[in-house]
């Protein structure tokens, strides 16, 4: 067995800069977003009444209304890539930060990134539905 130290590798090598959590997330999200592409497009309120299903189907459904309504929480387009490609958005980034802070229940980037981005009467419905779709995967 060979050990390989880090200062043996090539300078092309670089080290993660997000989780493979976050990225599975992430790759969720860009999946769900292009089924959404099709639906209807909801407003927040609208889609959080709606989410009365069963436990086995709530991560679908949570994420489901969040990429549904992501536009109007934003005030604009959000800008997801398709998944598994290497590239990572602005929008896609504070995504997976947002999920982060989520699961971590780090009230203050979460204060941050939801007041950087979201307005207000939308906040605390993004929140929830983030809140619940972070449950499912392992983000540290």
């Amino acid at each position: 067995m060979v050990a390989i130290r880090l200062n043996d590798l090539p300078d092309t090598v670089a080290a993660p800069e997000h989780s493979l959590g976050a990225i599975a997330l992430l790759n969720y999200l860009r999946f769900i977003s292009m089924s959404c592409r099709s639906k209807p497009q909801t407003n927040l309120f609208e889609a959080c009444a709606l989410l009365h299903v069963a436990r086995s189907t709530e991560r679908d459904a949570h994420a489901d209304a969040l990429m549904r309504c992501l536009n109007e929480a934003l005030g604009k387009p959000a800008k997801l890539f398709g998944p598994a490609t290497t590239e990572v958005s602005f929008d896609e980034k504070w995504l997976m930060q947002f999920a982060l802070a989520s699961k971590a229940q780090d009230e203050a980037s979460l204060q941050f990134l939801l007041n950087s981005r979201v307005s207000p009467e939308n906040r605390r419905l993004v929140r929830f539905l983030m809140a619940r779709i972070s449950e499912y995967f392992s983000l540290v």
